[in-house]
């Protein structure tokens, strides 16, 4: 095993002292999870219900627009094919993870649209 020398504050190294023993095992777990996470991003980045919410935002839209906007219907038939087959006979990981995305963008829109109604009324 490789032995590492760091310098933290006093707080944190009091904090370090009483899980020592399992300290390989919490930085494994933390650089693990945060690989997951930054993977996770990329997967989102690149859904087409994603992309489309950005792409609509960046033509910098009135509040009226965020208001009216609505996913492509070709992503929206993906969202109901993926919620019947969960369904009836369950997602694979992969689909569960698109489906994550489209819940994050319906969340995010539902945010936005109730600001731009805000600003409206």
């Amino acid at each position: 095993m490789t032995a590492i020398t760091l310098e933290v504050p006093d707080e944190l190294a009091s904090r370090i002292s009483a899980v020592r023993d399992r300290l390989p095992d919490l930085i494994s777990t933390v650089l693990e999870s945060g690989s997951r996470t930054s993977q996770g991003l990329k997967a989102a980045a690149m859904h087409p219900a994603y992309r489309e919410m950005m792409d609509f935002l960046a033509s910098s839209p009135s509040p009226q627009q965020i208001i009216d906007f609505k996913i492509s219907d070709k992503t929206q038939d993906r969202l109901a094919d993926l919620l019947d087959k969960n369904r009836e006979e369950g997602l694979t990981p992969g689909e569960s993870t698109e489906l994550d995305v489209y819940e994050l963008v319906q969340h995010s829109m539902i945010r936005l649209k109730t600001r731009a109604r805000q600003t409206l009324f």
